[in-house]
């Protein structure tokens, strides 16, 4: 692909592409990958053939450099075929945006051709079993020692962990520091003696892609690998990376909320009660409206969310916004879907349980939505004074 081509020839030429991918390498698969809870490695290499790795890492540094609307556009295309796709490089791309934007000019050339790669893959130390949105209050501490980081706790709910090679962990430097942010910092810990992974974790949905505890124990960490020129910037180096994530996940939302339209639809028009398609019943007409009402205005949201961070604006209102309002129509889609499709929504042969499985993860993940009517609220009050 010429990085000479026009912004929107290049958008067509990325989105053709995917589309073959998901036809050809996903969807004939999927049924059985996710039934079997097997990591599709094959599918997470070829997202690395196709550069996707480095989505929205800079050419200069090997990656595709895509605005976030652009990717927005593949994530949603992912996650109508399978939501669990974008996950491989989602949380991928947040531990590359805070070494792109937060790192050292020796750390950028280091580890983002790398990233950007495939070479090396993983995502985001954060949760942990005791911490989830409340991010000041993890426990998992880099004590410094000569050249190095030592590094002991847990994370829990990591995706990328088990299957990947490299995270982002989000630790305390400064156990003692008030407010405890101060404390924070983020280091790149690569596999290697005291890192281990407990156990790989049994989920509802969101299945194929692991997900896993982990257990760090006098971990060793090479004091270079502190994101930034000094400690105390971690948990801010990580909030500006969730913006994009937030878009990511709201992708996925309005994609699934898409495929769960668009099946229904075609259920609803081959599907026949008392003399006629069940399309033509007015109860059925009115759930089709409403799911691509959803659908419609979702992307919209998801669409000028990422706008907004393209133009540079802080957008964390939009992107929760987007987050919120995307997530919740994959949820009500994947019910009203289920209810379309009476007893077959019901049965594993249909697309339509996996969606149900699904999609509840996505009102949780990235910051749950109870937390996003937080921050929208608080951000109106603030652009918005009496």
């Amino acid at each position: 692909m010429s990085s000479t081509a026009p912004a929107d020839e290049q958008e067509a030429l990325i989105l053709r592409s995917v589309d073959r991918f998901l036809e050809r390498d996903v969807r004939p698969h999927v049924r059985a990958l996710e039934a079997a809870d097997t990591y599709p490695r094959a599918i997470a290499d070829r997202l690395a053939e196709m550069g996707l790795f480095g989505a929205t890492i800079a050419p200069e540094y090997g990656g595709l450099g895509l605005s976030a609307l652009t990717y927005s556009r593949v994530v949603e295309r992912m996650a109508a075929a399978w939501i669990s796709v974008p996950g491989f490089i989602n949380s991928h791309l947040i531990m590359a945006a805070a070494v792109e934007r937060h790192g050292t000019e020796v750390q950028q050339m280091k580890w983002l051709p790398r990233f950007a790669s495939g070479e090396l893959r993983g995502g985001v130390g954060l949760t942990e079993p005791d911490c989830g949105t409340d991010l000041q209050a993890i426990r998992t501490t880099a004590r410094r020692e000569g050249d190095h980081y030592v590094v002991n706790g847990a994370k829990m709910w990591i995706t990328n962990s088990a299957e990947g090679n490299v995270l982002a962990l989000l630790v305390k430097t400064d156990p003692k520091a008030q407010p405890a942010h101060k404390g924070m910092s983020l280091i790149l810990a690569e596999k290697g003696p005291g890192f281990r992974v407990v156990r790989k974790l049994d989920k509802l949905g969101y299945r194929g892609i692991d997900t896993a505890e982990l257990l760090f124990e006098d971990c060793r960490v090479p004091a270079e690998n502190l994101i930034g020129p000094v400690e105390g910037r971690g948990l801010q180096q990580v909030l500006n990376g969730l913006e994009l994530g937030r878009i990511n996940v709201a992708a996925r939302g309005a994609g699934l909320a898409r495929a769960c339209l668009e099946e229904a639809l075609a259920y609803a028009q081959q599907r026949r009660t008392f003399g006629k398609p069940i399309a033509e019943h007015q109860a059925i007409q009115m759930k089709l409206a409403d799911m691509a009402t959803r659908t419609e205005a979702a992307r919209l949201l998801v669409e000028s969310a990422a706008r907004a961070c393209d133009e540079g604006r802080r957008c964390d209102m939009e992107a929760g916004m987007a987050k919120l309002f995307a997530t919740e129509a994959a949820l009500e889609n994947s019910l009203e879907a289920m209810r379309i499709h009476g007893a077959y929504g019901y049965s594993k042969e249909f697309n339509i349980e996996r969606y149900y499985r699904d999609a509840p993860l996505l009102a949780i993940g990235e910051g749950t939505n109870e937390l996003q009517r937080i921050i929208i609220a608080r951000e109106l009050v603030k652009r918005n004074p009496a």
